[in-house]
C-alpha cells in the first residue's frame, strides 16, 4: 500500500526537515465485567490503559495504526519500558525496516507530557530518531519569564499555520538546567491569552497559559516547529477511529485474547485508512475532504449507499442511483482502487 500510494504516502521524500512522524498516545477502555487484568484507572473508572502509536497522514488524512500495547487499567501513564517496546514494535511495521539498523532523524517521534523521561529519551537518542514531547516546566520557572525580552517572542501559528492574536512562542533552553537531560535538548514556551470563556489554571501567569515542548530539531521556525507538536492532537482522532471499529469495549475475559482483538482492531483500520488514502487523492495531488472522515461518517455516507446487483452473461454489476448524494464520489474512488495494480 505504501508503494501504490506514491508521492502520497506517508514516507515519501521524509527527510530531518521533514520527518515521517510517529504519535504515541495511551487511553481508557472500560471494562463492565471481571476480565483478566482489569483494574482501576486513574479515572476512578475499571478496565485497561492500552498504549497506542499511529503513523500520521498529514492534515488532509487520517493515520495508520501501528501497534496497539494492552496494558492493565491501573498501568502508567509514564512508563518508559512501555513507551519504549511500542515504539520499537511500530518501527517494525514501517516499510524498510531491518532489524538492527537505526532509522535516523528522518523519523519523529511525538508524544505528550507522559513520554518526557530520562529513560525513553535516551533510548530516543540512541536511536537518532527525532522527537517531540510535552515538557513539563519546574514550579519556578514563572518568575524566569519575566527575564524574556518582549522582542525574543515570536507570534504563533493557529491550527492552520495562520498567526493567532495573542499568543506568542520562545525558546527557552538557555533559562533552564538540562544537564542530566540528552545533549541537544531544545525547550520551547508557547504564550497564549487563554479564549474567550475559558478558565484560568493555577499555573497560568499573568492570564496567560503556558506550555512548553522539548524536542531536539535544531532547524526550524520556533512557531513552525511549536505548530507540529500541537497537532499531536490528532492521535485523539486515530484513538476515536479505532474505538469506533472494536476497541471501545473488550469483549473476551482472558488477556491474551483481548491482545489477539486489540491486534485484530488495528488490522481492521488498516483497509478504511488505506482506501481513503489511494481512493479520495486526485492523481494531481487534490485531496477530498472524505480522507478524514471517520468510520462513523463513512458508514452513513459511503458504506451504506443503496445499489442493485445485476447478474448477466456470467458476470455481476452494481448499479447505483444516479441522483444519490455521494454516488459521484463512490464511483470515482472505486474507479480509482480498480485501476491501481495489485500488490504481489
Amino acid at each position: 500500500m505504501w508503494a501504490l500510494a506514491g508521492q502520497h504516502a506517508p514516507d515519501a521524500d521524509c527527510d530531518a526537515d521533514d520527518p515521517l512522524i510517529i504519535d504515541t498516545d495511551a487511553t481508557l477502555v472500560g471494562a463492565h465485567s471481571d476480565k483478566q487484568g482489569a483494574a482501576p484507572t486513574f479515572k476512578r473508572g475499571y478496565g485497561f490503559h492500552p498504549l497506542c502509536a499511529f503513523v500520521d497522514h498529514g492534515p488532509d488524512g487520517s493515520g495508520e495504526p501501528l501497534a496497539v500495547m494492552l496494558r492493565p487499567g491501573n498501568a502508567g501513564s509514564n512508563t518508559a519500558a512501555d513507551h519504549i517496546t511500542v515504539v520499537r514494535d511500530a518501527l517494525k511495521q514501517l516499510p524498510g525496516h531491518r532489524p538492527g539498523t537505526r532509522p535516523g532523524r528522518r523519523v519523529l517521534i511525538r508524544t505528550d507530557a507522559a513520554g518526557c523521561t530520562h529513560e525513553f529519551l535516551d533510548w530516543i537518542v540512541g536511536q537518532r530518531l527525532s522527537y517531540s514531547v510535552g515538557f513539563t516546566l519546574p514550579d519556578d520557572f514563572a518568575g524566569k519569564l519575566e527575564l524574556i525580552p518582549d522582542q525574543v517572542w515570536a507570534p504563533a501559528y493557529d491550527a492552520d499555520g495562520r498567526v493567532r492574536d495573542g499568543a506568542w512562542v520562545a525558546d527557552v533552553t538557555g533559562l533552564l538546567n538540562l544537564s542530566t537531560w540528552p545533549t541537544g535538548m531544545r525547550v520551547i514556551v508557547r504564550k497564549e491569552r487563554p479564549h474567550p470563556g475559558a478558565q484560568l489554571r493555577i499555573t497560568d501567569v499573568d492570564g496567560h497559559r503556558i506550555t512548553a515542548f522539548a524536542t531536539n530539531t535544531a532547524r526550524g521556525q520556533l512557531a513552525d516547529l511549536e505548530l507540529r507538536h500541537r497537532r499531536r492532537a490528532r492521535a485523539e482522532d486515530r484513538i476515536r477511529t479505532a474505538k469506533d471499529t472494536g476497541l471501545r469495549n473488550l469483549p473476551l475475559h482472558d488477556f491474551t485474547q483481548n491482545q489477539i482483538w486489540c491486534a485484530i482492531v488495528t488490522l481492521a483500520c488498516e483497509p478504511t485508512t488505506w482506501m481513503q488514502l489511494l481512493a479520495f487523492t486526485d492523481a494531481d495531488g487534490t485531496n477530498h475532504q472524505a480522507r478524514r472522515w471517520e468510520p462513523k461518517r463513512l458508514r452513513l455516507r459511503l458504506f451504506s449507499t443503496a445499489a442493485r446487483l445485476a447478474r448477466t452473461g456470467r458476470r455481476t454489476t452494481a448499479h447505483l442511483a444516479r441522483n444519490g448524494a455521494w454516488t459521484t464520489l463512490l464511483h470515482a474512488g472505486l474507479t480509482r482502487l480498480r485501476a491501481l495494480t495489485a500488490p504481489g
